[in-house]
């Protein structure tokens, strides 16, 4: 498949689709856009959940991240 079109065609679509709501399900912390946070969203995929949350994280108070200083 080289493309989403291609893959449709192929493998059908999920326009029915209704996620499985379980207590599995929980919140994350992760920060949006981490590694964490794609590793969960890939997870939740696999076992049919819902992909987001009301729970997770919403901002990214309280984070450190690396900075490089301006020369």
């Amino acid at each position: 498949m080289r493309n989403v079109f291609e893959a449709i065609l192929e493998c059908g679509h999920d326009e029915d689709f209704i996620p499985a709501e379980t207590p599995e399900c929980g919140r994350t912390d992760a920060p949006a856009g981490s590694r964490a946070k794609i590793d969960i969203l890939a997870e939740r995929i696999l076992r049919g959940q819902p992909l987001w949350h009301d729970e997770d994280r919403s901002d990214y108070s309280g984070l450190a991240g690396g900075m490089r200083p301006r020369v």
